[in-house]
């Protein structure tokens, strides 16, 4: 099936099969979001052979989230002015080479925290998917595409976590690093060969000069909330980067307001509709995404004599973790053809709904490996409906030469609140602990159940009010989706 939409030029340049460009972005989210979590494995290995502790190892991980958080917003944004297959591919490019920093910096830990800085750069690879998916895809097929990258990347993030384990055992952690730089040079190398961006014509041109207030507070404020997996939300440091980066970002937003070019049209983004779609990616962010993620592995690597515990070893429990993705991926064709038929609106519902099924799955039956299966399948639909709406839902309501900047944003705040609703997750089960023992007691658990339920029932709510079909004043271009409700 060949792809020959026209673009806001009236000229599109037809690619030669739709299944090899799915085929190509899919790889590429893959890329992403395994490299991601890729090293998150290797900080016992990095801890032991620099000598040094968690807190300076976990740098490694730390400065790829935020430089990734930066260049979803800017690598997106400069995909949309300059061309989204030009920019995919040199992030890719700079991805391997920050990759083969780390893996060949075997003498200080600051020349694999600096490559893994470097490697971050591909946190701008989704949203440069999805404008590429609106240039040359047939518009009623985007969501599929865009679901399905979405769940490649989530997807790559999990077969990072299971294959940590087996590859530094076997050959060192070097490896990893270098596997992911190999996966990002030959998806570079294939992405070479998608349609060159017609697009850009449509592009305005961007005041760059607020960026200067935008990388900082980004950085900021994520730097605040990664700061509570290791501190709490008290410490003087993470109240300070929280407190600088909100004002940055609200400079920055009034800016971005009266500026005549500015770099994201956030009086767009106060409009009713991205309103409600932000508020239901933070709170579906936290719930969903964020906060089951520390509650199954604790659930399920906690010994059975605990008060809650299945007593499955690490390797097992980053297997049921690889399924969730494994399934999301499989329905993520399911939610992007329902996302075309009915719009992310109502996909967004739908994975609220199985949300709330997880919720009252695991309080009810996490007690059985059974319960906890059958609620880890219901996640599973729910991570690939909520996934697939999110940017579904960003690109009804934004023009197409707007979209990298877009789901660029809307992919810092999924970051930053995700992060929040893990940390929440870990104080929960921290500070209610069986007197003498490290286990977590049974309401400790029952406050993170809770904690999901009620995101998932908000961001219900919140789909509810959230207007079916494009946004009035929004140009529909045949490289825009369109749906109808």
């Amino acid at each position: 099936m060949s792809a020959s939409p026209e673009t806001s030029t009236g000229v599109r340049r037809p690619f030669r099969s739709l299944p090899v460009l799915l085929g190509l972005l899919v790889l590429a989210g893959a890329v992403s979001g395994f490299a991601a979590t890729a090293m998150v494995g290797a900080l016992p290995a990095l801890i032991a052979h620099f000598r040094t502790t968690l807190n300076h190892a976990g740098w490694a991980v730390t400065a790829f989230i935020l430089v990734a958080a930066v260049s979803a917003v800017f690598c997106g944004r400069l995909g949309d002015r300059h061309g989204r297959r030009r920019v995919l591919v040199a992030v890719l490019l700079v991805s391997a080479a920050g990759s083969v920093t780390s893996a060949f910096s075997t003498d200080t830990l600051a020349g694999v925290v600096t490559g893994q800085a470097i490697a971050g750069v591909s946190g701008g690879v989704l949203p440069l998917c999805f404008g590429l998916a609106r240039e040359t895809v047939p518009r009623k097929q985007v969501p599929v595409v865009v679901a399905m990258t979405v769940a490649a990347a989530t997807l790559g993030g999990a077969t990072g976590a299971v294959v940590a384990g087996p590859l530094i055992d076997s050959a060192g952690w070097r490896y990893l690093p270098v596997v992911a730089g190999a996966a990002a040079l030959l998806s570079a190398i294939g992405c070479s060969l998608l349609p060159r961006s017609n697009a850009v014509a449509g592009a305005r041109r961007v005041n760059w000069l607020a960026s200067v207030l935008l990388i900082p507070a980004i950085t900021l404020v994520l730097f605040g909330v990664q700061n509570t997996m290791t501190r709490s939300w008290s410490d003087s440091r993470t109240i300070a980067a929280l407190t600088v980066g909100v004002v940055l970002l609200a400079i920055w937003w009034t800016w971005e307001r009266n500026v005549e070019r500015p770099m994201i049209d956030v009086r767009r983004l106060a409009g009713r509709r991205s309103v409600l779609t932000m508020l239901a990616t933070t709170v579906l962010a936290v719930g969903i995404v964020g906060a089951t993620g520390p509650l199954l592995q604790a659930l399920m690597r906690t010994p059975e004599m605990a008060p809650v515990g299945l007593g499955l070893s690490a390797s097992e429990a980053a297997w049921v973790l690889f399924g969730i993705a494994g399934l999301g991926f499989l329905l993520s064709p399911v939610s992007g053809w329902t996302a075309a038929r009915a719009g992310g609106r109502r996909t967004l519902i739908i994975g609220s709904v199985f949300g709330l099924a997880t919720a009252f799955g695991l309080a009810l039956f996490h007690e059985t490996l059974t319960g906890v299966v059958v609620s880890v399948a219901f996640l599973g639909v729910a991570t690939s409906f909520v996934l697939a709406a999110i940017p579904i839902l960003i690109i009804e309501d934004t023009p197409e030469e707007d979209t990298g900047g877009a789901t660029g944003l809307n992919m810092v705040v999924r970051t930053v609140f995700t992060i929040g609703g893990t940390s929440v997750v870990a104080v929960f089960l921290s500070d209610s602990l069986v007197p003498g023992t490290p286990f977590s007691t049974s309401d400790a658990y029952m406050r993170g159940f809770a904690l999901v339920g009620v995101c998932s029932a908000v961001g219900f709510v919140l789909g509810l009010f959230i207007r079916s079909g494009e946004r009035a004043g929004v140009e529909v271009r045949s490289g825009v989706l369109a749906t109808k409700a």
